[in-house]
């Protein structure tokens, strides 16, 4: 991961469970073998399964010494909070990590390498702050260019911010290749960046340039795939949110849409204002969404990927055939019911609207 094999701590003091530590619990799900122990005081003694649901047998232990012991050497910033600030309690665990010689990833709005302790630190521990979403050179400015590739391009987009595109987009982009597709996975968050390897965070880029660096991260991409699966960010219809949604979707030029869904949410997760918009019915998201798409390049939603957890299996099931009977689409939750529907319904859009060769 950024440059070398490694065994990562992942930093999740206090908060290590599945909605609040979104950025571990994916790292766990799709690179567990790169994870030595998460720090989580509050919850050391247990394993990472036991906490989350992924990870196994990995051990979540008190510290930084700790984690030593159970081999790593990094230390990954485990979650992703709103506003993008490092919890002052954290400092001494960075501190720690870079005194011992570890690079440190980080994917927060703030950036680690920008704070003079921690770049003093790193240079005398012979460490390395890699800050995921720092944004890469260029100001690159979109024209429309993702829609002209030969390959099939699709984006998940959502009822609200943390409801599981990142999460869809990589399930739907194995599921393609488990199908023998070439397909690929394109990030444009720091989570999904830990994951692939590369990609933008484009949220912490400026706003005239959202979309010309997701549409070279499209290009890119097509260059090697038939099919290329865009991790969405934030919702069009989200009042803090909706301007990186936008910006990825006109950059993408996508041709098909899936539309992901925390099933039981009804409002938008928004600190300020909880409880105060809701989230409307999933056909009127279909409608809205297909809408935003046509006014650069008509894309219809071919699928639906729900969030099913805290929901039993039996409550799982039922939420994804009701999603069905709304919307007339494939719905299904990617991990827990796996993404073949999702898949499926790709490779049926692409056998029907690819382009003549």
């Amino acid at each position: 991961m950024f440059g070398r094999p490694r065994r990562l701590a992942l930093l999740a003091e206090g908060r290590f469970t599945p909605s609040d530590a979104k950025t571990a619990v994916s790292v766990l799900r799709y690179r567990p073998e790169e994870v030595a122990a998460v720090i989580d005081s509050t919850r050391a003694g247990r394993t990472a399964a036991e906490c989350t649901g992924v990870g196994g047998t990995i051990p979540v232990v008190e510290d930084v010494a700790a984690a030593a012991v159970a081999g790593a050497d990094s230390l990954l910033i485990g979650v992703a909070p709103q506003g993008g600030e490092l919890p002052v309690a954290w400092r001494a665990s960075v501190l720690e990590a870079l005194a011992r010689g570890w690079d440190v990833l980080s994917g927060l709005h703030v950036f680690l390498g920008d704070d003079p302790g921690f770049a003093s630190a790193a240079a005398r521990g012979g460490a390395r702050l890699h800050d995921a979403r720092r944004a890469p050179p260029g100001r690159p400015v979109a024209a429309g260019r993702a829609a002209a590739v030969a390959a099939t391009v699709a984006l998940t987009v959502g009822s609200d911010c943390n409801v599981g595109k990142m999460t869809a987009a990589v399930e739907i982009a194995r599921a393609l290749q488990a199908r023998g597709a070439r397909a690929a996975f394109v990030a444009t968050g720091q989570t999904g960046m830990f994951i692939a390897d590369r990609g933008v965070a484009v949220d912490a880029v400026p706003s005239d340039f959202v979309a010309g660096f997701t549409e070279v991260l499209v290009l890119e991409a097509a260059r090697d795939a038939d099919l290329v699966i865009v991790e969405g960010q934030g919702s069009v219809h989200h009042p803090a949110y909706s301007g990186v949604a936008l910006g990825i979707l006109h950059g993408a030029c996508p041709a098909a849409l899936v539309l992901c869904h925390q099933a039981g949410r009804t409002h938008l997760r928004l600190a300020a204002a909880p409880g105060v918009f809701a989230i409307p019915p999933l056909a009127e998201l279909v409608e809205a969404q297909e809408r935003a798409a046509r006014w650069v390049r008509p894309a219809p939603v071919v699928g639906i990927a729900l969030n099913t957890l805290g929901l039993g299996e039996l409550e799982a099931h039922a939420a994804c055939v009701a999603a069905e009977r709304e919307t007339g689409l494939p719905a299904t939750d990617p991990v827990r019911f796996g993404a073949g529907p999702l898949a499926e319904a790709l490779m049926a859009f692409r056998r029907d609207h690819a382009p003549a060769a």
